[in-house]
C-alpha cells in the first residue's frame, strides 16, 4: 500500500486509489462536480485541483491522478486556492442568477462550493450564452443554460442504466447536453440524473416549485413498489408526502431509485379511502366506524373466515390479521393474490439467495420467466454490472430489451433440461453460476426444475448460493415467513367457501371467485379490491404507519411513519384490533409495541434488521421443466399497484413512454 503525505500528515492508501480518495482518507474535503464514486472518471470540471510533488509545478486534477508512494499533496496552498477560484469563476461565467427560482436551491453543489471556494466577484462582463431547453420526458425538468457539462448524467445513463439516451452535441462553448433526438428518457432509472446533477440543469418536473428543502420533514422509509426494498427518504409537509429520495445502502439500492418508487408518491393523496363504506344493494354507502363494525359482527362467521394479504402491506398488519383469524379458529391465510401455488415449506428455495449486491459476482446467469427491468429495475442494474465484468447472461421467456448482452433461448421451459452448448460451457466453467426464477416461471411450476438445475450445475457451493427467486411484491417474503401460503394457493381459500374474507389491501384478486362471501376490504385506495368489497374499512398507506418489510432476498428492514392518514382512516393494526372486539375474540395486543413484540416472539427473524437465515436449500427432486412462458406478469411498468394507478405522474408516464401518446407543453 503506497504511503502519501497530505498537508503534512502521512497516511497509507489502498493500491489503485486516486489522489482525491487519498485526501478524503486523510479527512480533507475536496470540491468536485464531475467526479462521482459510482461513475467512471471524466476529469473535466477541474474543481478538484491540488498541488502534488514530485510533479509539474502546477495544480493537478486529483480525481484522475493515481496516488503513488512518496507523493506530497497540498490541498490548502495559495496555488490551489487561486486555481479553484479561477475554475469556479469560469464555471459561473454563463451560469444564470436563477437561485431564487431554482428547485436545486438549498441542495445545490454549485451554491455550496461557490461560497466555499469561489471569488467574491467576477471579472467577466461579456454577454452570457444561452441554451435552448430540452425535453427529457414527464419526469425531468431541464434548464440547460445552467449546465456546466460535468457529464454525470451521460455517464450514469451509459454505465449504470445501460441506455445510451443522453449525450453531448457540438464543441467548445457550443456544447450542449441532450437526449437522443430530444426525445423523452424512457428507462426505469432515468430520474436518478436529477440527484446526480450538481447544478439546477436537471430538476424534478413533478416537484417543480412545490417546496424548499428546509420546509420538509424527512422520514426514513422503505420502497414498496417492488420486492427489492430500496431504502428511501420521504420528504413531507403537513399531511402530504411531496417527494421520495433514495438513501445510500450498498447492500440493496446503492444510491439509486426506480422512477416508479420515486414518483408514485403523488398517488398517496389521490383516490383515497377516508371513511368506512357499506354496500347496500348495488351501491356503497358512507357509514361510521360503529356501523361498519356492527355490519361485520352481523355476519357471525365463526371459524369460516379467510385473509388475503396485498402486495404493499407490512408484516405487522399481516401478523395482526393472522392473530385475529387464529382467535376465530381459522388458518386460511394467503398472500399470492394471482393464484401462484409453489412450495413454501423451505424459504431458502423461494428467496434471492445470491443477495442483490452478490449477484454482481455471478459469472453465468440464467434468467427464467422474469422481465427483470420491469420487475426489479435495481436488480437489473446489478446484473448489468456482472455482465460488464464478463458474466454470460441467458434468458428463457419472451424477448425484452435488456441493457446488457444476453442470449434468449426461447419460450419453452424444456430448454432448461437441454441447454445449448454455449450455455452449458458457461455454467460448467463458472465459479459463481446463478439462476433467477421470476413470477412467470413460478406460475408455470418451474420451481422444482430450477432447484434441479441448481443441483445439476452446482449453484450452491462454499461461500456462494446461486439459486434465486425474484418476487415482485414488497409483502411477499414477510408473508411467507408469517405463513401466508396455502399448499394450493388462493384456490384453497376459494374451495373453503369462507363466510368472511379480509382483503388486506388486496387489489389483484379475482373476487368473483368469492361470490358467496362477505368481503371486507381494509386498504387505502379505492382500487379493484374496494370495488368488489361489501364493507370498506379505510386504512393507512406505507407512508402513514411504521412497519417491517422483508425484501426478495430475505432482508428485514424497518420503515417509520411520515404523515397521518387522511380523514377517518386508521392504521391497519388498530382496525384489526377493533374488529376483534366486534367479533368477540381476543388477539393479545392493545398497542403497536405489544403487537410487534408478539410478532417477534413468533418469528424472531423479524426483529433483527438484516438478512434472515432461511437455512440450506431444499434437496432437489429430479424434475423436468414443462410448459411455455408466453408473457410476463407485469403488463405496464408504471401501473403495477393501487398507489401508482392513482398517481397522475405514473399515468402520464404510462401514456407517453409506453403507449406513445403526445402531450402538448404549455408555453413558459
Amino acid at each position: 500500500m503506497p504511503k502519501v503525505t497530505v498537508d503534512g500528515t502521512e497516511i497509507e492508501v489502498p493500491a489503485g486509489a486516486t489522489v482525491l480518495q487519498a485526501c478524503e482518507l486523510a479527512g480533507k474535503e475536496i470540491p468536485r462536480f464531475c467526479y462521482h464514486e459510482r461513475l467512471s472518471i471524466a476529469g473535466n470540471c477541474r474543481m478538484c485541483l491540488v498541488e502534488v510533488k514530485p510533479g509539474p509545478p502546477k495544480p493537478q486534477a486529483s480525481c484522475a491522478l493515481p496516488a503513488a508512494d512518496g507523493q506530497e499533496i497540498r490541498t490548502d496552498s495559495a496555488m490551489v486556492q487561486k486555481a479553484r477560484e479561477g475554475v469556479m469563476e469560469f464555471l459561473l461565467i454563463n451560469h444564470p442568477l436563477d437561485c431564487p427560482i431554482c428547485d436545486q436551491g438549498g441542495e445545490c453543489d454549485l451554491q455550496d462550493q461557490s461560497v466555499s471556494y469561489g471569488r467574491g466577484a467576477s471579472r467577466y462582463h461579456e454577454h452570457k450564452r444561452a441554451v435552448t431547453e430540452k425535453y427529457m420526458g414527464p419526469l425531468i425538468k431541464t434548464a440547460m443554460t445552467r449546465c456546466i457539462h460535468c457529464t454525470r448524467c451521460v455517464r450514469f445513463s451509459e454505465e449504470v442504466a445501460g441506455v445510451d439516451e443522453i449525450g453531448a452535441l457540438y464543441r467548445g462553448e457550443n456544447m450542449q447536453i441532450t437526449t437522443y433526438l430530444e426525445q423523452a428518457a424512457k428507462h426505469e432509472l432515468s430520474a436518478n440524473v436529477i440527484d446526480l446533477c450538481p447544478v439546477g440543469a436537471l430538476t424534478s418536473r413533478p416537484y417543480a416549485f412545490e417546496a424548499r428543502p428546509w420546509e420538509l420533514k424527512k422520514t426514513l422509509s422503505i420502497d414498496v413498489s417492488d420486492a427489492v426494498g430500496a431504502n428511501i427518504r420521504l420528504d413531507s409537509r403537513g399531511r402530504e408526502v411531496l417527494r421520495a429520495l433514495p438513501r445510500v445502502n450498498d447492500d440493496v439500492n446503492e444510491e439509486w431509485l426506480s422512477d416508479k418508487a420515486r414518483y408514485q408518491v403523488d398517488g398517496l393523496t389521490a383516490r383515497r379511502l377516508d371513511r368506512p363504506w357499506i354496500r347496500k344493494g348495488d351501491k356503497l354507502v358512507a357509514a361510521s366506524w360503529e356501523e361498519a363494525f356492527a355490519a361485520v359482527a352481523k355476519v357471525k362467521p365463526g371459524a369460516s373466515v379467510a385473509a388475503v394479504a396485498g402486495d404493499l402491506v407490512d408484516c405487522e398488519t399481516m401478523f395482526a390479521a393472522k392473530a385475529l383469524l387464529a382467535a376465530m379458529g381459522s388458518t386460511l391465510l394467503e398472500g399470492r393474490q394471482t393464484g401462484l401455488a409453489y412450495d413454501t415449506s423451505n424459504l431458502a428455495s423461494v428467496a434471492f439467495n445470491s443477495t442483490v449486491s452478490g449477484i454482481e459476482d455471478a459469472d453465468a446467469i440464467l434468467i427464467v420467466g422474469s422481465h427483470v427491468r420491469w420487475e426489479a429495475a435495481l436488480v437489473n442494474a446489478r446484473i448489468r454490472k456482472a455482465v460488464k465484468k464478463g458474466a454470460k447472461a441467458f434468458v428463457v421467456g419472451p424477448e425484452w430489451e435488456t441493457t446488457y448482452p444476453a442470449e434468449f433461448l426461447g419460450n419453452d421451459l424444456a430448454i432448461m433440461d437441454d441447454l445449448p452448448k454455449a450455455a452449458v460451457d458457461a455454467f460448467q466453467g463458472a465459479a459463481h453460476p446463478a439462476i433467477i426464477l421470476g413470477g412467470a416461471a413460478l406460475g408455470q411450476g418451474a420451481l422444482g426444475a430450477g432447484l434441479a438445475f441448481a443441483a445439476e450445475f452446482g449453484l450452491v457451493r462454499d461461500g456462494w448460493n446461486g439459486f434465486n427467486v425474484l418476487h415482485m411484491a414488497a409483502s411477499r417474503m414477510g408473508g411467507l415467513m408469517l405463513g401466508y401460503a396455502q399448499s394450493g394457493g388462493i384456490a384453497d381459500l376459494v374451495e373453503a367457501k369462507p363466510k368472511l374474507v379480509f382483503a388486506l389491501g388486496a387489489d389483484e384478486v379475482d373476487f368473483t371467485r368469492f361470490a358467496g362471501s362477505t368481503i371486507i376490504y381494509i386498504g387505502h385506495h379505492g382500487d379493484k379490491g374496494a370495488h368488489a368489497a361489501d364493507i370498506i374499512l379505510p386504512a393507512a398507506a406505507y407512508s402513514e404507519k411504521a412497519g417491517t418489510y422483508v425484501n426478495t432476498e430475505g432482508r428485514v428492514q424497518f420503515a417509520d411513519k411520515a404523515v397521518f392518514a387522511p380523514g377517518d382512516a386508521r392504521e391497519d393494526w388498530t382496525i384489526l384490533r377493533a374488529l376483534a372486539d366486534s367479533l368477540g375474540v381476543s388477539v393479545g395486543f392493545d398497542s403497536f409495541a405489544q403487537l410487534r413484540a408478539a410478532m417477534i416472539a413468533a418469528v424472531p427473524s423479524l426483529g433483527q434488521e438484516g438478512l434472515a437465515n432461511y437455512g440450506a436449500l431444499a434437496k432437489a427432486k429430479k424434475t423436468k421443466a414443462t410448459g411455455t412462458i408466453d408473457a410476463y406478469p407485469v403488463k405496464d411498468y408504471y401501473l403495477t399497484n393501487p398507489i401508482a394507478r392513482a398517481s397522475v405522474v405514473m399515468q402520464r408516464c404510462s401514456a407517453e413512454l409506453l403507449h406513445g401518446e403526445d402531450f402538448a407543453e404549455a408555453a413558459e
